[in-house]
């Protein structure tokens, strides 16, 4: 038996190491594996019959072979070899497939399946492609702002971790970059982690803005190839600060207002369009040429009407780009005359006038007593009735806030006057005695009686109106008598009287006693005569009825009997 063994193994240790150095069998076959991912390369060869074992290897760079994994196929046992970057790694199915674990970038080999019988040698090559996806790609080192009509770096975009080497691309919202001699200068490059292989690629964009890149996004791509083909992987967007010279200078007025009042606090404020702002100004004032060097604002407080006129500001460096606002301060005065707490007497004459001087023209509104007047007062001669509180009251309707008012309080005094009337009551039998007095101040009324006489009502006062009032009394006298009224006020005191004649009272009640009783007689005698009347013509009824009921039957003789009463009655 050991003299029959030894040929043959003589015969299958030639045959590998034939196989070691030839390159027969199938065509070249790729297995295509992500990075990371178990690598899977099936035996692409009929398995023989007569299968002592099946073995796999890959080769090195100079061709050589370095053995790998083992199987018997009689014996159904493993082997793997001992090489140290496919330690716990691999694993050989029946089949001889074999798989290996978290692939890396240096599998990448031509790995050779070998099934060997005891007469020949099967090889089945495959060839392992890995591929590693880039990280997303980033817009990096970005620059804090870009400057019109300048080359400047934009930034750089990195996609790190990429097996095999991919490639980048810029984009301007949305659109491919190419470069652009002055305008446009793209630099690429690429790096290998010698321990990875994986790539990292960086590009680099040196941009000409202009202010069309305002709010404009700016990105960047990777193109690489993977197990399924080529594929993009896009940045997130950049926006990029455009820096920009001012070309246009303005002026504003803070707070904006329809109007600006004496008295008001206003800020002048200069801009500039460019990018950034400019900081500094120069604020020129009504009437001088020199320029107030500020911040882009410049105060005015309790501003008057000698503030009216042209404002300007300029950039400090250029003066030429000025921009200029007017301003006009409105005012408004109001002069009464007179005005406060004046005291006139009745009769006099008294001119007011109320004089308004304002920006533009202004209303001019009167009141008495808090009640609108369709007319300015005018007094020729005062009365009593024109004394009260008046208001003379402006405004500009434009401007908000802008109102003036005066006060005048004008006292009309007068002494007391007094006028006396008498009503006789319709009975006669009282009179009542009206004391109308008018003053001011308010005169104290007092009533004196000359004579007797009885007082019904001893005084009843009216409201005081308009210096005006009166008082009365009612009464009966019984002879002649004297009513005196004494009007009073710090002025002066007045006294006036007025005398009751009382015969013209009891004439008027003897005169209608004298009435009474001649009614009262007349009436007596009408019913007197009535009575008479009713009692003859009772008597005749009675004759007349006598004689119908006697001679009933008889037509004739009863017509001649009502013929006779009828006669009898007239």
């Amino acid at each position: 038996m050991a003299s029959k063994a030894a040929p043959s193994c003589r015969l299958v240790f030639c045959l590998l190491i034939s196989a070691a150095v030839l390159r027969p069998g199938l065509g070249l076959y790729t297995v295509n594996s992500a990075y990371g991912d178990t690598i899977i390369m099936p035996c692409r060869h009929d398995v023989p019959q007569n299968l002592m074992f099946g073995k796999w290897k890959y080769e090195k760079p100079d061709g050589s072979p370095v053995f790998i994994a083992f199987r018997s196929s009689t014996k159904k046992s493993v082997q793997y070899d001992d090489v140290p970057e496919y330690k716990d790694r691999l694993n050989l199915s029946e089949n001889y497939t074999l798989s290996i674990s978290n692939a890396r970038i240096s599998d990448e080999k031509r790995f050779v399946c070998m099934l060997v019988t005891e007469d020949n040698v099967f090889e089945a090559p495959v060839i392992i492609k890995v591929y590693k996806q880039p990280s997303k790609p980033e817009i990096v080192s970005k620059a804090p702002f870009l400057e019109t009509g300048q080359l400047k770096k934009l930034g750089d975009c990195v996609a790190k971790d990429s097996y095999p080497d991919g490639n980048i691309t810029w984009y301007r919202n949305g659109r491919v970059l190419q470069p652009l001699e002055g305008m446009v200068v793209i630099i690429f490059k690429k790096q290998m982690d010698p321990v990875t292989q994986l790539y990292t690629m960086t590009s680099s964009l040196e941009y000409k803005t202009t202010k069309a890149d305002i709010q404009t996004p700016f990105t960047c791509s990777v193109t690489y190839h993977g197990p399924s083909g080529q594929k993009i992987v896009h940045s997130e967007q950049a926006v990029f600060d455009i820096y920009y010279p001012t070309e246009q200078v303005t002026i504003q007025v803070l707070p904006p207002k329809n109007a600006i009042k004496e008295g008001d606090n206003i800020t002048l404020k200069c801009l500039g369009n460019g990018n950034p702002p400019p900081e500094e100004f120069l604020f020129y004032l009504p009437g001088q040429p020199e320029g107030i060097r500020s911040s882009n604002t410049y105060m005015l407080t309790d501003v008057r009407r000698n503030a009216t006129g042209d404002y300007k500001c300029s950039l400090i460096d250029q003066k030429s780009m000025i921009a200029s606002t007017a301003i006009t301060v409105h005012y408004l005065d109001l002069s009464l005359n007179p005005s406060g707490e004046v005291t006139k007497q009745i009769g006099d004459a008294l001119p007011v006038s109320c004089t308004v001087s304002a920006s533009r023209n202004a209303t001019v509104v009167w009141m008495k007593d808090n009640i609108r007047l369709r007319s300015s007062p005018s007094f020729s001669s005062l009365h009593y009735q024109d004394a009260g509180n008046y208001v003379c009251e402006t405004a500009l309707q434009e401007v908000e806030g802008l109102k003036k008012r005066e006060s005048l309080t004008l006292i009309v005094e007068g002494k007391p006057q007094i006028k006396m009337t008498k009503k006789t009551d319709p009975s006669g039998l009282s009179k009542t005695i009206i004391c109308h007095v008018e003053g001011f101040p308010k005169p104290a009324i007092q009533w004196t009686i000359t004579g007797s006489g009885s007082v019904i009502n001893q005084t009843e006062e009216s409201p005081y109106i308009n210096g005006r009032y009166y008082s009365k009394i009612i009464i009966s006298p019984e002879e002649n008598v004297t009513l005196t009224c004494t009007a009073e006020n710090q002025l002066e005191k007045t006294v006036n009287s007025l005398n009751v004649s009382a015969n013209e009272n009891r004439e008027k009640v003897n005169d209608q006693a004298k009435l009474i009783v001649g009614i009262v007689v007349g009436l007596l005698l009408a019913a007197l005569v009535a009575g008479v009347v009713y009692w003859l013509y009772m008597k005749k009824s009675k004759t007349a009825s006598k004689h119908v009921n006697k001679d009933l039957g008889n037509m004739e003789e009863n017509k001649k009997l009502e013929e006779n009463n009828h006669k009898t009655e007239a």
